[in-house]
């Protein structure tokens, strides 16, 4: 006989010595190959497919009723995922082991230096960065003041009409009194 597997066709392409043996081996237990693995199913992820159902937007329970009947999302199978992938080496929980600290380096307090020299780089660029913020942004106030605007000349200037206007009063007897007048006060 060949292979592990034996079913009663093979048994009876025996030769007949080997038939008045099968009464005594009847009772062994063979496996028996399976056509197809039967695939398991899982039950339905309701929290899943509510989360989906409220994002297409049902907002009736008739709604969902149909969404549930159309989308069916399955939970997924923990024991794939349990036994799924191997760890790579070297890493232990998820997070690869640290190098290991030169003891030297430990003595000579090494690392305390490379750490100042770090914190002082940073304080440095703090300080940059405070000179500039702390720079006064110039708004139209204080451009004003560094650039004054021209002085307006004021111009005395009458609406046209006004120009060819003879005075109602003569508060003066000749016109000579009214330009001696008119000089004395500038």
């Amino acid at each position: 006989m060949h292979g592990a597997h034996t079913s009663i066709k093979d048994l009876t392409k025996l030769p007949p010595l080997c038939l008045h043996f099968l009464p005594a081996i009847g009772h062994w237990d063979t496996v028996k190959a399976k056509a197809h693995p039967r695939k398991r199913v899982m039950p339905r992820d309701f929290v899943a497919m509510g989360r989906a159902a409220v994002d297409e937007g049902c907002t009736k329970a008739r709604e969902f009723a149909l969404y549930y009947g159309y989308m069916d999302i399955r939970c997924k199978d923990k024991g794939i995922l349990r036994y799924g992938g191997k760890v790579p080496p070297g890493i232990t929980f998820g997070k690869p082991p640290r190098p290991p600290t030169p003891f030297f380096d430990l003595m000579q307090h090494r690392y305390k230096e490379l750490w100042m020299e770090e914190q002082r780089a940073r304080t440095r660029v703090q300080h940059m960065m405070k000179k500039k913020v702390g720079e006064v942004r110039e708004n139209r106030t204080s451009f004003l003041r560094t650039h004054p605007l021209p002085v307006k000349q004021e111009s005395f200037w009458h609406l046209r009409r006004f120009e060819k206007a003879k005075p109602h009063l003569r508060t003066f007897p000749d016109p000579e009194s009214r330009q001696k007048a008119l000089s004395a006060s500038h």
